[in-house]
């Protein structure tokens, strides 16, 4: 093959249109709301990215206590610490949502990123920009009150910050689970989220889905 031959193979290669077409160790895969996609134990062997819905990563310590660490959605992987010779899964994954989920082999997955420029940019670039959020994260649980920490998980749940319009409903997701991702108790979320309402900061809407208005940055942004 000319060079010029190859330069046109490269810049044919469209990363959405791989993650939206099975073939070459790619499966595309239906999970109904609350069924398990892995259990933390489970052979580390593909990454997966979510092409609908939301999935939650769960992990379960050596007592027996379950912490949230992330809920992902549309356009988000997990499941990528096979890529770094995990043998093992180290969290559990969870549709919190009727969700369309892609399984990618991790030989394909090497292949992919080793071949195809364009897509280990974009791989590259979203795990820097998850590392980042860990990293704020981390700062948000070190130096900011439960309050703070939770209006944040619900800003970033409801995707303000991201380019383009915000998801402003969030499906129906247990004040459990914000008290896990927030790291405070139940009551405490309770209250917050009551306060929240009574502020018009956040409303419930029919089927329990949470729509969160841009004035809850106030608690965010308040000293």
């Amino acid at each position: 093959m000319t060079p010029v031959a190859a330069a046109k193979k490269i810049s044919k290669f469209d990363p959405q249109t791989f993650l939206s077409t099975f073939n070459g160790g790619r499966k595309i895969t239906d999970f109904p709301k609350k069924q398990t996609i892995f259990v933390q134990g489970d052979l580390s062997d593909a990454v997966f990215y979510i092409q609908k819905g939301k999935v939650k990563l769960t992990v379960v310590s050596q007592r027996g206590k379950e912490a949230t660490i992330a809920i992902l959605g549309e356009g988000e992987f997990f499941g990528e610490g096979c890529l770094t010779g995990q043998p093992l899964r180290l969290s559990s994954a969870t549709a919190m949502t009727d969700c369309s989920v892609m399984r990618i082999e991790k030989h394909s997955m090497m292949e992919v990123l080793h071949r195809e420029h364009a897509f280990s940019d974009m791989f590259v670039a979203y795990l820097l920009t998850r590392n980042i959020r860990y990293e704020e994260d981390l700062v948000d649980q070190l130096f900011n009150s439960s309050e703070k920490r939770l209006a944040r998980v619900l800003l970033l749940l409801a995707h303000f910050g991201k380019e383009g319009k915000p998801e402003v409903a969030i499906p129906k997701i247990t004040q459990e689970t914000l008290a896990e991702m927030v790291g405070t108790t139940r009551s405490r979320v309770s209250f917050f989220m009551n306060r929240f309402r009574k502020l018009g900061f956040i409303d419930y809407q029919a089927g329990d889905e949470l729509q969160v208005h841009s004035s809850l940055l106030n608690i965010v942004l308040h000293d």
